[in-house]
């Protein structure tokens, strides 16, 4: 089992328009075959926002398997939406 810590660096004034996407990408996991659960997280305070998926899967190639699926790109236009300031990172934490 693997769990996925997905960091997203958001423009001031995007929040909504990430927490709906967000929001699109967790129900789509849900549908798919090696996930568990997954949980979206907001840093609070002033600083600028960033937010937390917490992604629960099988193995690591499962996780793999749905970035590189159809069904997450037709719910994930980052780009288009001009709301990331700058590429997510991705943290693999292994546990049994």
């Amino acid at each position: 089992m693997v769990t996925i810590g997905m960091n997203y660096f958001v423009i001031p004034g995007k929040e909504q328009v990430f927490e709906d996407a967000c929001a699109k990408v967790v129900e789509t996991m849900s549908e798919i075959e090696g996930h568990e659960t997954s949980s979206i997280f907001k840093e609070v305070g002033d600083s600028e926002p960033v937010y937390l998926i917490v992604s629960r899967w099988q193995d690591e190639q499962a996780f793999k398997d749905f970035v590189a699926s159809d069904a997450f790109k037709k719910v994930t236009d980052w780009g288009a939406l001009n709301i990331l300031r700058g590429r997510p990172t991705h943290t693999t934490y292994q546990h049994d």
